[in-house]
C-alpha cells in the first residue's frame, strides 16, 4: 500500500513511517500542505495521514483541494490537542477518519485494515460497474453438445491456476468463457482484467500491460501501475493475444515463467500474481510459422485449450439464443417484452451467421426496435439483411 505522510513535525513524520513500514507499506512524506498536493498531482497513493495544522496550506485546505481534484484516497486526519471537533469536522467534510497525537499503535493498525477493506471495496466496486451491463444474463446460453463440452471443460478447469488459451472467430464468445473461468475460480472475488491487444497500438501495449514509471516518455507525467499489477490476487484476460508485437510477447513470456514484470522506464522487479487467459481468433500456429508469434508463449498460454465453435456450428441453439437476447434488449431499452412466432425463429436459424453471436444480437435488437409486438419470419426476411 501506498501512503503519503503529511505532517510539519518530522519526529511524528518518523514514528508514523516506522509504524507503516513495518506494516509493509511503502511511505512518502512532504511537510505541508502544499508539498503534498504536488505530490498528489505527480503519483497515485492508497492512503494519506495529513496534521490538521500546518504552515503555508493546512490539513482542511488541503482535504478542500483534494476533493475539488476529484482524488478519492482516503485521508486520515492527525489532531493535535484541542483539534479534536476540527478534526470531526473534517470527516463530515469527506476525511476517512482521524487520530490523535501521542500516536496511538493500535488505532492505527485499526484504520490501516479498515483503509485496505475500503480499498479493496472500492476497487471490486469498479470493477463491478464495469462489466455489469455484460455479466448480466451473461451464462453461457445453450445445450448443444459444443456448448455443453465447453461448460464442463470450464467446471474442471476453473478451480485450478492453469492457463487458458480459447480459440474461436469473432464474436463467437470467448470473452463469456474467459468471464465464466474467472467467476468459478478461487481468484473470483478479485479483479477480472482485461485487454484488448488489438485495439491498442503497438508501441502503447507494452505501458498498458506492464506500467511505467514518470518521466519514461514524453506523456509519462506520474508512475502508473499496468494491468499485470491491477489484475494482482485475480485474473489476466489478453484478447487477440495473436495481434501482440514480438517485443511484448517477449516482455509476457518472462511475465508468466518468473511472475515478475518491469515498469516501462524502470529497473526494479516487480512480483506478480495473477491468472493468464488469453484468447485469439488467429491460428496460432500458422503465425508461429510465418514468425509473427513466438513458439514458446504459445505453449506457456496453451495448457488447457478451448474451442468456441461458430454459430453456424450450433444452430440448435439459436431458438433458446434468440429467446435470450429478446428479453436482454427489451429490459435495456425499457419496453415491454416482445414476442417471436415460431417461422421467424426458423428464418433465424436458416441464414449464414459470420458475425456469430454478436451478429445475432444486432439483428435481435434491430427487430425489438422495428417490428410490432410480435416478430414475424416477414421482419425478419425484411430486416435482417438490410443489403438485400
Amino acid at each position: 500500500m501506498q501512503v503519503l505522510l503529511i505532517d510539519d513535525e518530522r519526529a511524528i513524520r518518523r514514528a508514523l513511517r516506522e509504524i507503516l513500514e513495518f506494516e509493509g507499506c511503502m511511505v512518502d512524506e512532504a511537510e505541508n500542505g502544499a508539498q503534498a498536493l504536488e505530490k498528489l498531482k505527480a503519483n497515485t497513493y492508497d492512503l494519506l495521514f495529513s496534521d490538521i495544522k500546518m504552515p503555508q496550506m493546512d490539513g482542511l485546505e488541503l482535504l478542500d483541494q483534494i476533493l475539488a481534484l476529484g482524488i478519492e484516497t482516503p485521508v486520515i486526519m492527525i489532531s493535535g490537542h484541542g483539534t479534536v471537533e476540527t478534526a470531526v469536522g473534517a470527516i463530515k467534510k469527506g476525511a476517512f477518519d482521524f487520530i490523535e497525537k501521542p500516536l496511538d499503535l493500535n488505532r492505527i493498525l485499526v484504520l490501516l485494515r479498515q483503509v485496505k477493506d475500503r480499498n479493496l471495496l472500492v476497487q471490486e466496486t469498479k470493477q463491478l460497474k464495469q462489466v455489469v451491463k455484460k455479466i448480466k444474463g451473461s451464462a453461457i446460453i445453450g445445450e448443444s453438445p459444443e456448448i455443453e463440452a465447453i461448460k464442463s471443460m470450464i467446471e474442471k478447469v476453473a478451480p485450478s491456476d492453469a492457463r487458458v488459451l480459447i480459440t474461436g472467430g469473432n464474436g463467437t464468445g470467448k470473452e463469456l468463457v474467459a468471464r465464466s473461468l474467472h467467476e468459478l475460480s478461487k481468484r473470483s472475488k478479485m479483479p477480472f482484467i482485461e485487454v484488448n491487444c488489438a485495439a491498442i497500438p503497438a508501441e502503447l501495449i507494452e505501458s498498458e500491460l506492464f506500467g511505467h514509471e514518470k518521466g519514461a516518455f514524453t506523456s509519462a507525467v506520474k508512475d502508473r501501475k499496468g494491468k499485470f499489477e491491477l489484475a494482482s490476487g485475480g485474473t489476466l484476460f489478453l484478447d487477440e493475444i495473436g495481434d501482440m508485437s514480438l517485443t511484448a510477447q517477449a516482455k509476457v513470456l518472462r511475465a508468466l515463467q518468473e511472475n515478475v514484470i518491469q515498469r516501462v522506464g524502470g529497473e526494479k522487479d516487480l512480483k506478480v500474481d495473477c491468472r493468464v487467459l488469453a484468447a485469439t481468433n488467429k491460428d496460432l500456429r500458422e503465425e508461429i510459422k510465418a514468425g509473427r508469434f513466438r513458439e514458446d508463449l504459445f505453449h506457456r498460454l496453451a495448457v488447457i485449450l478451448i474451442h468456441v465453435p461458430s454459430l453456424n456450428e450450433r444452430r440448435s441453439d439459436i431458438p433458446q439464443l434468440v429467446e435470450h437476447f429478446i428479453k436482454q434488449v427489451c429490459n435495456e431499452h425499457g419496453i415491454a417484452q416482445k414476442t417471436i412466432e415460431p417461422e421467424a425463429i426458423l428464418a433465424l436459424s436458416a441464414l449464414d451467421w459470420t458475425g456469430n453471436i454478436r451478429e445475432l444480437r444486432n439483428i435481435i435488437e434491430r427487430l425489438i426496435i422495428l417490428s410490432d409486438q410480435c416478430i414475424a419470419a416477414a421482419d425478419v426476411r425484411r430486416y435482417a439483411n438490410p443489403s438485400h
